[in-house]
């Protein structure tokens, strides 16, 4: 008997970092601009992309938000 192991075709964000999204969010929108989006204080106050992992770790539905707010934002580039 084998065993396959799940796939991932159907998911946009396979192989991206969690480190790599934020840098491009920022890229893209500034840390202001992506604070207007997603309100948590690891966007507007003394902003970094570290503090921004070890929050978005911890936080799911931070970390779900950010990652629309990507797809979203890849959707518009396409």
């Amino acid at each position: 008997m084998t065993t396959t192991t799940p796939t991932q075709h159907n998911n946009p964000l396979h192989g991206i970092k969690l480190e790599q999204i934020v840098t491009d969010l920022v890229n893209h929108y500034g840390w202001n601009g992506l604070a207007d989006r997603i309100p948590v204080n690891c966007f507007s106050n003394d902003p970094s992309i570290q503090s921004s992992l070890k929050f978005l770790r911890r936080t799911p539905w931070a970390r779900d938000k950010v990652e629309a707010l990507y797809l979203a934002m890849l959707t518009k580039n396409s």
